[in-house]
């Protein structure tokens, strides 16, 4: 009985603390960021941590905000929905973004991620606009 009791709470603690991405409950809960509700099924974000606490953004834009008030060293995903696939979330460190005038997002940075550069560029060519990677978009929002 020892032995059964000892497997179960090591299962429950190993699964206990999965990291990943919990869906987003569009229209009932709020940015972590803004506190504005999420609504826009194309422009939400995610940040999970290494202890599997989820922060959900209502725009990249806010995710990227909220990264200053936070230790990054904590952070495990960084997740943000895209144009192309809207409630799907992906990884926002290999995502494409697109800055452009011509595809609002909710908090005004006309910010929009992509699942890679050829969808970007394709929306690009239609809407116009700048394309940046993860990296180049950190330091262009903190320009």
């Amino acid at each position: 009985m020892k032995h059964f009791i000892l497997i179960l709470l090591l299962g429950f603690a190993s699964t206990s603390c999965t990291v990943k991405s919990d869906p987003i409950n569009y229209g009932q809960e709020a940015c972590h960021y803004c506190k504005m509700t999420i609504v826009d099924k194309v422009h939400a974000a995610e940040i999970v941590t290494q202890k599997a606490k989820v922060y959900k953004f209502d725009a990249s834009e806010c995710m990227v905000n909220f990264m200053d008030e936070f230790n990054k060293a904590d952070i495990q995903l960084y997740l943000t929905n895209h144009y192309n696939e809207p409630e799907t979330l992906i990884d926002a460190t290999q995502a494409t973004f697109l800055i452009s005038k011509n595809i609002p997002s909710p908090m005004g940075a006309f910010l929009t991620a992509f699942k890679n550069k050829q969808e970007a560029e394709t929306v690009q060519s239609e809407q116009g606009g700048d394309i940046y990677t993860w990296d180049a978009l950190l330091r262009h929002l903190q320009e």
